[in-house]
């Protein structure tokens, strides 16, 4: 069987995967987590990994008093450092990334180099260094697995198919918990994280609430799929049944179709090329009614336009972009950002990247920490709670 190293093991996206791994009874060889260590180690006590990772270092302590109570006690790496380490372990067969910003990106690279195969779920590899990442696993021969609904019925669509009749792609997205709001100076956390459709992490459910995540995704497209960001399109699918849809020449659409339920292209993802029984539930069609389809509305929702800005702008643009939603989405979350201010901050700290950094591993880290001091500048007087 398959062994998988799932990172961000604790978080939404990882909890499902551990769900997808212990239905299809997969050899589980590391694990990690931020600083939810309790929960580790409880997993670590099912799945018995070789080694296991925490991001945080002042919970190194704990993780190590936790695990070395269990049973083959695995091995603790520590910090960036350490989930690199973990994911380049020879142990593992695929490497799933569920980590959360800009620290994902370095695991990845650590399992490129390794020669494992990547399930990816954090978003900030290709955003800030695809051109860098899929160079890198195209040299070592390795797959780059998308775990993201729409990138996976993207990638389910085009199998088989000749790229060079490819037209259009076309990301669907719910349009979150505010696509029928009109005024958006007063949205609170709580009402931001209240996704209709899915069950998501607090950072991607307030990317979908502003439609932030679909700005990062036509650039995750365009790396994945190397698609010119003129054919790139999105459509608002408020039934989330549509999971994404390919166009080609002559016409003809092919669509991805499943319920809103991660674990199905976390499951593809992992056990690709088969398909075995899942735990979604199954679409019943007589009971789906209509579904739905219009274009975003960028007068309210100005952050889907970003993906493709950052695109035509090159260079470190993107970086800038994710790095500077980010740590926008943090202060909104933590009550010193205003939810309708997310994008205007955003795509600022955006333009004002172009000037600056080197398409390098390097350049793209200093646009990261340059984006994410302008928006601690820009914000430095919002202390007051907003909420």
């Amino acid at each position: 069987m398959l062994s998988v190293c799932i990172l961000g093991s604790t978080g939404s996206v990882g909890s499902q995967a551990i769900e997808v791994a212990r239905s299809l009874s997969l050899p589980v060889t590391g694990l990690s987590t931020w600083s939810n260590v309790r929960l580790l180690a409880e997993q670590a006590r099912e799945f018995r990994p070789r080694a296991c990772a925490v991001g945080d270092p002042r919970m190194a302590g704990d993780a190590r008093n936790l695990l070395r109570e269990l049973p083959g006690a695995p091995q603790l790496f520590v910090g960036t450092e350490g989930l690199s380490e973990l994911a380049s372990m020879a142990e593992h067969e695929i490497v799933l990334n569920a980590v959360v910003g800009f620290s994902g990106v370095y695991p990845t690279l650590a399992a490129i180099e390794a020669g494992h195969d990547v399930a990816l779920a954090n978003k900030e590899t290709l955003v800030a260094a695809g051109s860098i990442v899929m160079e890198r696993a195209r040299r070592r021969g390795v797959s780059i697995r998308p775990v993201d609904s729409e990138h996976s019925a993207i990638w389910q669509c085009l199998a088989g198919q000749d790229r060079q009749s490819l037209s259009r792609l076309i990301l669907t997205a719910s349009g979150g918990p505010f696509r029928d709001k009109v005024d958006l100076s007063d949205v609170t956390r709580e009402q931001a994280l209240a996704h209709p459709n899915w069950r998501m992490g607090p950072k991607i459910s307030v990317d979908s609430a502003t439609m932030i995540n679909k700005a990062l995704e036509v650039v995750e497209a365009h790396w994945l799929f190397d698609a010119s960001p003129d054919i790139i399109e999105i459509a608002v699918h408020r039934e989330s049944i549509v999971h994404s849809m390919v166009e080609f020449v002559d016409g003809s659409v092919i669509a991805q179709m499943g319920a809103a339920d991660m674990r199905t292209p976390i499951q593809y993802a992992l056990t690709y090329p088969k398909r075995c029984e899942g735990l979604a539930q199954k679409l019943d069609f007589a009971e789906l009614g209509t579904l739905t389809f219009a274009a975003p509305d960028a007068a309210r929702f100005p952050g889907v336009l970003l993906g493709h800005q950052a695109l035509q702008l090159g260079g470190v643009a993107p970086a800038a972009m994710s790095a500077a939603n980010e740590a926008a989405v943090d202060r909104f979350l933590r009550g010193t950002l205003r939810f309708c201010d997310i994008a205007p901050v955003v795509a600022e700290a955006m333009h004002r990247s172009v000037d600056g950094g080197e398409l390098s591993l390097r350049g793209i880290v200093e646009a990261d920490g340059q984006a994410r001091q302008f928006v601690e500048e820009r914000c430095g007087g919002c202390t007051r709670s907003l909420s």
